[in-house]
């Protein structure tokens, strides 16, 4: 492997290179972030290249799959920048949730092409987890590279229900994980936005959240999202309950885990698909995550409402964003036109 253009570029084969930092990337950082920037991708290459496909045997990917790899991490650095107003590294396993749930399976390109970022993420973060602590990306990959899909995995009708009365008739840990399921079943809480919720987001009186911009996932506008009055309920509890934990004192994170740490993708992961199980819903090799409860409530406030309704809801500043939850039936679709 040489290097060339004061270490611009990675000599590959004959008449072709690897660019350590894209065009589009170098453009948005200053001389430090640069030169940071282009020590953590220098060593992510060679990584892939020497190590990655197995890093006990040293075996590499081969200068085709490298290429690649490394032209898509860098797509995905650049959203991060994006979501987060500022040059940031390493990414987080949240950042990487949202990226494929919410940016690549919609993306309009081929199976095969979303399989193939998919893979280069996991791949981007096998390397992550090496060098940097809370990088653990605990995924199973949705889309194959060759093409084979899995479907888009959400709850249904009757799951929602089974989720719903299954949290309330568990009261091992009081009114907290009622109230954070109620609300995001309510609301399609991105597990970061479970991460960063806060008391004075609750807004009992006029059952809703208020979740300003500083805090909200794209950090662009402040939201009043609905809440139902069931969910309303439960927050008051759990509010009430709140004040009497000790492990609360002095923070205003609106719910903890049992190590007293924010929830993270990984342990939302965890909760959803216990509840799944005590609720006995079989998953039939469909992958549950908590982004499985946002699937469903744009599903259905599309179905009952329509895409403005679900825009909003769910806090999207495009409505071409929401238009992937625009899946009516045909059957529903029959019985307009049955009444036209």
């Amino acid at each position: 492997m040489t290097a060339s253009n004061e270490r611009c570029d990675i000599q590959i084969e004959p008449g072709r290179s690897i660019r350590i930092i894209p065009d589009s990337n170098a453009e948005q950082l200053n001389e430090q972030q640069r030169i940071d920037y282009e020590d953590h991708r220098w060593n992510f290459i060679t990584w892939l290249r020497e190590r990655g496909k197995n890093p006990e045997a040293r075996e590499g990917y081969s200068d085709y799959s490298t290429y690649g790899t490394t032209y898509r991490t860098a797509r995905f650095d650049r959203w991060v920048w994006g979501e987060e107003g500022r040059y940031s590294f390493p990414p987080k396993p949240e950042h990487a949730d949202e990226y494929i749930d919410e940016v690549v399976a919609f993306r309009d390109v081929t199976t095969s092409t979303k399989g193939k970022t998919e893979e280069s993420i996991i791949r981007y973060f096998n390397w992550l987890e090496t060098r940097f602590s809370g990088c653990d990306w605990d995924r199973d990959q949705q889309f194959r590279s060759g093409g084979e899909d899995k479907p888009r995995d959400y709850l249904t009708r009757r799951e929602r229900r089974l989720i719903r009365e299954t949290v309330m008739s568990n009261d091992d840990d009081g009114w907290k994980i009622t109230s954070l399921i109620l609300t995001s079943l309510d609301t399609g809480l991105r597990p970061v936005e479970v991460r960063r919720a806060v008391v004075d987001w609750v807004d009992i009186d006029n059952k809703m959240l208020r979740i300003p911009k500083e805090d909200s996932s794209k950090n662009e506008d402040n939201w009043r999202v609905a809440i139902t009055s069931r969910t309303a309920t439960a927050l008051t509890h759990w509010l009430r309950e709140r004040r009497g934990r000790e492990k609360y004192d002095g923070r205003d994170e609106l719910w903890l885990t049992r190590e007293s740490t924010p929830y993270t993708s990984k342990s939302l992961r965890r909760l959803i698909e216990r509840l799944c199980r005590d609720a006995g819903i079989e998953l039939g090799g469909r992958s549950m995550t908590f982004y499985s409860i946002r699937h469903s409530v744009g599903t259905y406030v599309t179905e009952e409402r329509d895409l403005k309704a679900a825009k909003d809801q769910l806090r999207h500043q495009s409505a071409r964003t929401t238009m992937k939850y625009d899946q009516v039936s045909a059957a529903k679709r029959r019985e307009v036109l049955e009444k036209l």
